[in-house]
């Protein structure tokens, strides 16, 4: 099982590489590609059309400004696909996250915050954990180990 991460443009790639951590934690493979849904339509639809044979289980796909790219994935497949909204402009993301979250039916696309690719990563490890006991472990671990970290910044800063 794989996670195909796919960027608009490699401006985006800082914010993708938030996701890599937490793959390699969850043992989950990936990819990464820089795709324009805009300015290389015909390159997207052989990439998303190879997924099957790739063992692809699910989709990130980040994009700033228009924001178009996770829509045209999720139009290209039955994958689930999760949009990550880049701050790419003025605008500070919420262009991008109204782009994204805003898909006709027939047509989801999961949302996480803007610049959150880390937050896509757990979502893809959740989804694949459905079919997966050891990613489910290694989830539960990691849910541990944030509630752990949460208890230790108050041991430090409580001081009643």
């Amino acid at each position: 099982m794989k996670v195909a991460i796919i960027m608009g443009s490699s401006s985006d790639y800082e914010i993708a590489q938030k996701a890599f951590p937490l793959l390699e934690k969850f043992n989950i493979p990936y990819f990464v590609r820089v795709i324009s849904a805009h300015r290389a339509l015909e390159m997207l639809q052989e990439c998303v059309s190879e997924f099957e044979q790739e063992n692809v289980k699910c989709v990130i796909a980040l994009a700033g400004k228009a924001a178009h790219l996770p829509g045209v994935v999720a139009g290209m497949t039955v994958l689930p696909v999760i949009g990550v909204p880049i701050k790419g402009s003025a605008f500070l993301g919420l262009d991008s996250l109204m782009s994204i979250v805003q898909m006709p039916k027939g047509v989801p696309v999961a949302t996480v915050a803007v610049d959150a690719a880390d937050n896509a990563a757990i979502l893809a490890a959740q989804i694949l954990a459905i079919n997966s006991n050891d990613i489910t472990q290694k989830l539960k671990v990691y849910k541990q180990e944030l509630a752990e970290h949460v208890v230790q910044q108050d041991k430090e800063i409580n001081t009643i």
